[in-house]
């Protein structure tokens, strides 16, 4: 039996939904065009809106070839609103999604503005709204930008990315809009149901419901790639899907977030800043400038322990005669003990929480591995459960710490890696001695 592809069960998710696909004044405006066809190829019903701006990138002919439908440009286009065009339109839309969202659109409808055909349709649906953030990097990390984000999340927004990388402006950093492919994939199938419980991760309403404001929280997710040759490495089967969990649950309650990732395919949780890994040891380079800055490090990575002693120039070739390969392999750096070392012994600063994956014995080698490298919190998983754990969605947890009063212990039951992401935020809170002053 064959697995189906990524586009292919995207297609099922996608087919027959109405999406209202907006595109405003950005470079990535190209990047429209491409999803604009992935969205058609997928089943899905496809009507374009630009900005005014947005037609400086790209025409709206382009998009109305690629839509088959015609292009809205204009709120008071004399034709259209003869029948009300734009009421139709916003109640025609299960979807509305966003790609690119400039800053300044992101502080219009963060403002309830209603300047333009676009903003005006986003205020007069109910549809479910998706937005593929892209701008310069600095734009993107500033407090009004930032601020903004997390408005439009309140207000039901699901923000995709942005990505990090090279920026057609010569800067690097986080603001690239994610690529057409991977919004794609990460499109609901039809409007999410009115939640009959309290959602595990909610948005940030109020001083008084964002515990982590102020702080800031330093992350490793994903796996290491510990290269062999050209075309090989060693690596291991973490998806990254509850480090990237947890730096969404951060973000929800109000803490500043650096995400050091390893390579996964997954876009960053909107307000987070990624920084993107291959080894072990870029990994641990990135945690040791960070450690100083922050106020909890999550050693989330599934990190290698070892990797190649010599790295072969060329691809390694099979020796006839020979039935095995030998490899020389060496100790990677060990992350998380190196940051627990760094800590602040006066303040205690940062709190320090491992992860440990295990097979069996899951308390005994969990609190080993509490006292042998000096954290303050560790979270245990059992990988061999099946369903939990590595590349899925769910996941169980024993968290074990130590505070100001002692030690302790939770069993977490099997549930959403989302929800679990935030029971582990909030317990690593309150291990905290003190608010630390900023």
């Amino acid at each position: 039996m064959s697995t189906p592809s990524g586009r292919q069960i995207a297609g099922r998710r996608i087919a027959g939904r109405h999406i209202l696909l907006g595109i405003s004044a950005g470079i990535a405006a190209y990047k429209s065009a491409q999803l604009a066809r992935l969205l058609k190829q997928a089943g899905g019903e496809v009507r374009v809106v630009m900005t005014e701006g947005a037609q400086a990138f790209i025409t709206p002919l382009t998009l109305q070839a690629l839509s088959g439908e015609p292009v809205r440009t204009s709120l008071l286009d004399p034709e259209a609103e003869a029948g009300m065009g734009h009421i139709e339109l916003a109640r025609w839309a299960d979807l509305i999604l966003i790609a690119p969202g400039t800053a300044d659109l992101m502080a219009r409808l963060a403002a309830g503005m209603a300047d333009d055909l676009l903003t005006t349709l986003c205020l007069a649906s109910d549809a479910e709204k998706v937005m593929a953030p892209a701008m310069n990097q600095a734009m993107w990390r500033h407090v009004a930008t930032q601020r903004n984000a997390r408005q439009l999340v309140d207000d039901g927004w699901r923000l995709l990315g942005p990505d990090s990388g090279d920026q057609a402006c010569g800067d690097v950093g986080p603001g690239r809009m994610l690529e057409p492919e991977a919004i794609l994939a990460a499109l609901p199938a039809s409007p999410a149901p009115t939640p009959a419980v309290t959602p595990a991760v909610t948005p940030v309403e109020a001083a008084g419901d964002a515990p982590a404001r102020g702080l800031h929280l330093v992350i490793t997710a994903g796996p290491t790639r510990e290269p062999l040759d050209p075309v090989r490495y060693l690596s291991n089967h973490s998806s990254g899907k509850m480090g990237y969990a947890l730096a969404e649950a951060a973000v929800a309650l109000g803490a500043r977030v650096t995400l050091i990732s390893g390579p996964v395919s997954l876009a960053p949780p909107a307000g987070v800043e990624r920084l993107e890994v291959e080894t072990a040891q870029q990994m641990h380079e990135a945690a040791q400038r960070l450690v100083e800055q922050c106020d909890i490090f999550i050693g989330c990575a599934a990190v290698a322990d070892y990797r190649a002693q010599t790295l072969a120039e060329h691809k390694i070739k099979k020796t006839e005669g020979e039935d095995g390969l030998t490899l020389k392999l060496v100790k990677n750096p060990d992350i998380i003990a190196g940051v627990a070392a760094r800590r602040d012994a006066a303040t205690r600063r940062p709190l320090v929480v491992g992860f440990a994956a295990e097979t069996r014995d899951l308390e005994r080698y969990a609190r080993d591995k509490l006292t042998r490298k000096g954290l303050d919190m560790i979270v245990a998983n059992d990988v061999s459960q099946a369903g939990l754990g590595f590349g899925a969605d769910d996941n169980a947890a024993l968290l074990m710490w130590r505070d100001g009063e002692g030690e302790g212990g939770e069993a977490l039951p099997p549930q959403p890696k989302a929800r679990l992401a935030r029971a582990v935020i909030e317990r690593a809170l309150s291990c905290l001695p003190e608010r630390p002053a900023h």
